[in-house]
């Protein structure tokens, strides 16, 4: 994964600085335990290992939400890694209810409701696509659940550069109670990565939301992080125009592609609509 050029962007300060965010979001709660999702990814794996710095290991519970017989070895890594006690290790399959909803709700003809026309997403990729939003939001459910127990915070693990991009599921993995590395680009978070001393397995596999079998982001998405990065700094970042941005790294097409899709997902940022005044 390449660094965009940021001069502003140091990793131990940053560093520095979200640890101290973490702290200050627990005292102003009034609570002392934190619970995240671990996925073996790289934006779980720094979100861990900032928060277990920031409220110490034993403060962390680091919960594995597998589908099926999905592989959860660098997830088991990064909580090695971070020293997580075993006793703040869960492991909740999420099979079973994914499958029970998605049965639930398969029989539901959108060709049969109203005058949707060619916005009725169909199809084998739209149904894999929906099934992946499900995964996300059971997931959700299971990590609220447990810091209802604990009477704990969720901790988030999106990135600016998803954020943008609006690749994440609405009430699913976007739900949380903070959100300690969402400022950062994919590229500064590796950066943060290296900072860390993570892995190299972590560092060096490509980064997936692993709703299916064979998923990677960047193929999902069409382009690389870096080329995505490197494009979100103009646009939000510096406030280029978006008909003004030209980049050496990136060929037009991708420019136009990315910047389409920022447009596209926009309306994630702002939902729920509200009545203003």
């Amino acid at each position: 994964m390449n660094q965009i050029n940021n001069p502003k962007f140091n990793p131990s300060e940053t560093e520095k600085l979200i640890v101290g965010f973490i702290n200050d979001t627990f005292t102003r709660a009034n609570k002392n335990l934190a619970v995240i999702a671990v996925s073996g990814g790289i934006d779980s794996a720094v979100s861990l290992c900032l928060l277990s710095e920031a409220l110490g290991k034993e403060n962390v519970l680091g919960l594995m939400l597998p589908y099926a017989d999905q592989d959860m070895s660098d997830a088991r890594l990064i909580l090695d890694f971070c020293q997580i006690p075993e006793q703040n290790r869960k492991t909740v399959n999420i099979q079973p209810v994914v499958e029970k909803i998605e049965s639930l709700v398969s029989p539901f003809d959108p060709d049969s409701i109203g005058t949707q026309g060619d916005n009725v997403a169909q199809g084998d990729n739209a149904k894999q696509k929906r099934v992946g939003n499900i995964m996300a939001r059971v997931r959700m459910i299971v990590l609220y659940d447990w810091a209802a127990k604990l009477d704990a915070l969720v901790c988030g693990t999106e990135n600016k550069s998803e954020k943008y991009l609006g690749y994440f599921t609405r009430f699913g993995d976007q739900a949380s109670d903070l959100e300690p590395i969402e400022h950062l680009y994919k590229t500064q978070v590796y950066e943060l990565a290296h900072l860390l001393h993570l892995p190299d397995r972590l560092i060096t596999k490509p980064p997936s939301a692993e709703l299916w079998s064979g998923q990677t982001d960047e193929n999902e998405l069409g382009f690389t992080y870096t080329q995505a990065d490197s494009v979100l700094q103009k646009l939000i970042d510096e406030k280029i125009p978006a008909e003004n941005i030209s980049l050496e790294n990136v060929d037009p097409e991708t420019v136009k592609k990315i910047i389409s899709r920022v447009e596209f997902q926009a309306f994630k940022l702002v939902v729920p609509y509200k009545v203003s005044g």
